[in-house]
């Protein structure tokens, strides 16, 4: 097939060349006229065929000549030229005029490039013809000219580019591969009216530039809402490969909800990991793997991945091990609320930084399983604390909730549990009583965890519906898994790196403060799940019907970061703020713990939920799923058992 396809390029470019011979001759000396001997014709396309082998002119495609070929194209007409001029003089046959060289050669690169030109217009108008879907793309002027250039090698394209959106202002007018540039990305709204003025709004936007986010992407997502268009992403620029089919892909939630990345101490948390033995508990879960995964990045001497599961933890150990093999690892299966066999793998391995995400998470089935949420998430966490104290650690970072701030829900209340134990052993640690930190940071929902709302709606999009949404005024707050892992891994290291004596995080700190990632604004779950249907190329209440189900047990209508009487401040560390909750001594902290862990294995909940009571007084039990109601608590102050 290939030799079939140079051969006919040989033929065609022979029969233009051999017609440009005569048509030069007479464009140099019109008196002479038009015919001569057939050897003057057949020599014209023998040249061209020798001159244009240097610069592989047989084997051009010409549906995709660009410039590059143009070069070569006038190359070998030049080369061709020469040694035509050079065949006449050895037959003895003088040169019209002495510019006939000249003349020769630009009459062939003109009928050369223009067979090639026609050739690839031709191909342009199949693929118009065949087009069905107009599209208005929105990115960079040099991300459109690649797009479009994409499409026309696409054979089963069927798409026609009627305008495009630049992030430049001065664009407008302009225009690329005859389509014309409309205004800015900016002016989407109002262009988008003026096209529906003149009946011709497309059919789809179509997004070339990756960074197209968060709110710029949700006003575009709004824009095409009031008049039913898809919206749409192109593939990456480096997948746009030549001859593949252009294949457009919806957009990502993430994307959506995604905030502009922020500047991460890598050089810190290169000295924080790099060369040291790190422990992480939870490994299989979505916030611990991301966190192994990350840390093996920085190169440790040793990772542990501790985690109950045999199946979550053989997943992340074949991660790992695929994209980080040199990183030494150990596959722990163990239980946090196991004091033997944690004190058994903290003092055979002796980790430097632990990395605490092991927690039961899930409202409603820490609501089914109480004394077992409240095992894993207060005892586990003490346990692994004081293990790793006790071998040697210089800091444990435990990760938090914001469901932990004015708790409705036995998982929320014993994550707050767990942050008034960490809290007292970092106080007593800073005040030089203690020789291990312990950095406690507290976010809320990551996008894709297990238990995430987001995975519900996909799953229940691709079963058709309906999309089960517990109120319709809940809110909450959603970061990516990267996002939130990255910020951890900035706690970790401004947690335990101390700048100054006067300096107001490390004071905010010895105080008990708690690190807060910044999460941005709260996202109401029923425009989630609207835009989750319009992603899917649905609507809402017509294609999906959307089902309000009410709360469930422990659940809030929206949930807090910061407790009514914790003001957020801003930290010196890019993406954090802090929190100053209510602090609790370290002895009368350690005496409630040692009674809570008596009540959980004597599996006593009365005696259970008193102490939590008692340890989180601003704690509204929502048990029945309706709204929370207020119960009399003892005393804040009178918390030692």
């Amino acid at each position: 097939m290939q030799a079939r396809r140079i051969a006919l390029n040989v033929a065609l470019d022979g029969v233009v060349s051999a017609a440009a011979a005569p048509v030069a001759r007479w464009l140099a000396d019109p008196a002479g006229g038009w015919l001569h001997p057939l050897w003057f014709i057949a020599g014209g396309g023998i040249t061209l065929l020798v001159g244009g082998l240097p610069f592989r002119v047989p084997q051009q495609y010409w549906r995709f000549s660009g410039v590059a070929d143009l070069f070569n194209i006038a190359c070998a007409s030049v080369l061709s030229a020469l040694l035509f001029a050079g065949l006449l003089r050895v037959a003895g046959y003088p040169l019209p005029t002495p510019t006939f060289p000249i003349i020769h050669a630009l009459v062939l690169l003109v009928f050369l490039g223009s067979v090639r030109m026609m050739w690839r217009l031709a191909a342009r108008r199949k693929s118009s013809a065949l087009a069905n879907q107009r599209i208005l793309l929105l990115g960079a002027d040099h991300e459109a000219d690649l797009f479009i250039r994409a499409m026309e090698r696409d054979s089963e394209n069927s798409r026609s580019v009627v305008g495009i959106l630049t992030g430049g202002s001065q664009q407008a007018g302009r225009r690329i591969h005859d389509c014309p540039i409309l205004g800015t990305i900016s002016e989407t709204p109002a262009i988008l009216e003026r096209l529906f003025a003149a009946g011709k709004l497309p059919d789809a936007l179509v997004l070339t530039n990756g960074e197209i986010k968060g709110r710029e992407l949700a006003r575009i997502l709004e824009s095409a809402r009031v008049y039913d268009i898809d919206v749409q992403r192109t593939p990456s620029l480096t997948a746009l490969q030549p001859a593949d089919r252009v294949e457009l892909r919806p957009i990502a939630i993430e994307d959506l909800l995604n905030r502009p990345p922020v500047a991460l101490d890598s050089q810190g948390m290169t000295r924080l990991i790099c060369g040291r033995v790190i422990a992480v508990t939870g490994a299989g879960g979505s916030i611990g793997s991301e966190l192994a995964r990350q840390i093996a990045s920085f190169r440790p001497a040793m990772l542990l991945l501790i985690e109950s599961s045999e199946y979550a933890l053989w997943q992340i150990n074949l991660d790992i091990s695929e994209r980080f093999g040199s990183v030494t690892r150990h596959q722990i299966v163990a239980d946090v609320r196991d004091r033997r066999r944690m004190a058994e793998i903290f003092g055979e391995y002796r980790p430097q930084i632990v990395f605490h995400a092991a927690a039961l998470k899930h409202v409603p089935i820490v609501e089914d399983n109480p004394v077992e949420g409240v095992l894993t998430n207060v005892i586990g966490t003490r346990i692994v604390a004081d293990e790793a104290e006790r071998a040697g650690a210089q800091a444990m970072v435990m990760i938090s909730t914001d469901k932990a701030v004015n708790p409705s829900s036995l998982m929320g209340a014993s994550k707050r549990c767990a942050e008034v134990y960490g809290q007292a052993l970092d106080m007593r640690a800073r005040a030089g009583q203690g020789s291990m930190r312990c950095v406690t940071v507290r976010f809320g929902n990551v996008l894709g965890s297990t238990g995430s709302v987001v995975p519900l709606f996909k799953r229940q999009l691709e079963h058709g519906g309906p999309l089960t949404v517990t109120h319709p005024d809940m809110t909450r707050y959603f970061m990516t898994v990267p996002e939130a892992v990255g910020l951890v891994l900035q706690a970790a290291v401004r947690g335990t790196h101390e700048r100054a004596e006067h300096d107001a995080t490390d004071r905010r700190l010895k105080q008990g403060g708690i690190f807060v990632l910044d999460m941005g604004d709260p996202v109401r779950i029923m425009d989630l799940a609207f835009q989750m249907i319009r992603l899917a190329g649905l609507r809402p209440e017509t294609d999906i019907e959307i089902r309000f189900t009410g709360l469930r047990p422990g659940e809030k209508l929206f949930e807090e970061l910061f407790h009514g009487r914790e003001a957020p401040v801003p930290t010196d560390a890019p993406g954090l703020r802090m929190a100053s909750p209510r602090t609790v001594d370290f002895r009368v902290a350690k005496l409630a713990m040692d009674e809570l862990e008596m009540a959980c294995r004597a599996n006593d909940l009365g005696a259970i939920m008193t102490i939590l009571y008692r340890l989180v007084p601003e704690f509204l039990h929502n048990r029945d799923g309706g709204m929370p109601v207020a119960v009399s608590h003892p005393d804040p102050e009178m918390i030692a058992p």
